[in-house]
């Protein structure tokens, strides 16, 4: 592949890749400077701990003029012509063997470990005929379109709601033929008043539990100490703790108070909260939906508060006076009320997708080892979609 070193590029960064997505898109354009080169429906392989250890596999698309490059920590697979199909390539580097393959051949100093290329010259795989790669390919990317279609989805339902909430709480579009007031943060409608988060809000600060309680058996409750099981919306449930003192209850908002701070989150069952994160409910509702769509508009990017002020961490107190604009209750019951469809639909969709990965988790060493057969499987995967 030729790359003009005047041009910008399409360009993937490490975090760009999802461990429960198949597909990658580029994040930026720039011009090349070193790194892995590929074109798309190349499999980019993260080689270094502790993305290899996460997943951190995916077949990248959408690259301008069928060329990119990215991290230096990507090995980069393809199909080769007339022995293996690209798509197939993507599913049997997600399979167990290889990756337990390149995780027992990392070398290097402890936490900055990654695996050669030349290691996987010594790895030999038996492959079945090309038509069956390209038959299994296609059971497992019929998944992985819906889940793909179903984020696609629950991407344009946040858009929605986030609009929603600007229009009513931002423009204040619905209120426009009342009286508005001065106040210290602008004009508000009449009747609305500034208030701290504390004033409103029930607020838990974290606290770890010491690491002897930690266990990955799901004994216990779900731990989280900071974002690094965040999802789009909901955290993943990867580490338990059969000990703790603070909680977050289904429907609270995740906090990030340490960098990244201000990171959301929204809890799908009660979890223990670490130090790296605080939980928020609003007082007197039963919904949090105006407070999820209030903190992300003021949490707008990592580390800066709406004001522009930038923290790397933040305590309570700094939490707890932070000022909002806030309507009475009855407005924010409507609110509530109006954007629970797209939060439920939301909720389904990620509900979906969760039943789908783990189909296609089971599915894929049974496709790519010869375990089951493949008329067998069609009939269940296409009632599953």
């Amino acid at each position: 592949m030729q790359f003009n070193s005047k041009e910008e590029f399409s360009f993937v960064e490490m975090k760009d890749l999802d461990s429960n997505n198949k597909s990658v898109t580029p994040s930026d354009f720039k011009k090349l400077k070193g790194g892995a080169k590929f074109q798309n429906g190349d499999t980019l392989f993260a080689r270094i701990t502790p993305c290899l250890q996460n997943g951190k596999i995916c077949q990248v698309k959408g690259l301008k003029n069928n060329k990119g490059f990215g991290s230096t920590e990507f090995l980069v697979f393809r199909g080769k012509e007339g022995v293996s199909d690209s798509d197939f390539v993507y599913y049997l580097s997600r399979d167990s063997f290889v990756r337990q393959f390149a995780e027992a051949n990392m070398i290097g100093t402890s936490g900055r470990q990654r695996v050669a290329k030349e290691a996987f010259q010594n790895l030999e795989l038996e492959l079945p005929p090309l038509q069956e790669q390209k038959a299994i390919a296609s059971i497992l990317s019929a998944i992985d379109d819906k889940i793909e279609n179903n984020l696609a989805i629950n991407k344009t339902l946040e858009d929605m709601a986030m609009a929603l909430y600007k229009h009513w709480f931002v423009d204040f579009a619905p209120f426009q033929d009342g009286a508005f007031v001065d106040s210290e943060l602008g004009q508000t409608p009449k009747g609305w008043e500034v208030k701290k988060l504390v004033d409103f809000c029930n607020l838990t600060m974290g606290q770890s539990p010491k690491s002897e309680f930690y266990n990955d058996k799901k004994i216990g409750f779900p731990f989280h100490q900071g974002v690094k099981d965040y999802g789009e919306r909901f955290p993943e449930d990867i580490t338990y703790s059969t000990e703790g003192n603070r909680y977050a209850e289904e429907g609270d908002i995740l906090f990030s108070v340490r960098a990244p701070v201000g990171r959301l989150n929204i809890a799908k069952n009660k979890i223990i909260l670490g130090r790296g994160l605080a939980s928020l409910r609003l007082k007197n509702h039963s919904e949090n939906g105006f407070l999820f769509y209030l903190l992300k508009n003021k949490f707008t990017a990592d580390d800066i508060i709406g004001d522009g002020t930038v923290y790397k961490s933040v305590n309570k107190k700094e939490i707890e006076d932070l000022y909002f604009v806030l309507p009475d209750f009855k407005i924010i019951a409507e609110f509530n009320k109006l954007i629970a469809s797209i939060d439920n639909q939301y909720l389904s969709n990620y509900t979906e997708n969760q039943t789908l990965i783990q189909l296609r988790n089971t599915l894929l060493p049974k496709l790519i080892s010869g375990d089951i057969q493949l008329k067998a499987i069609r009939q269940q995967v296409e009632n599953a979609l």
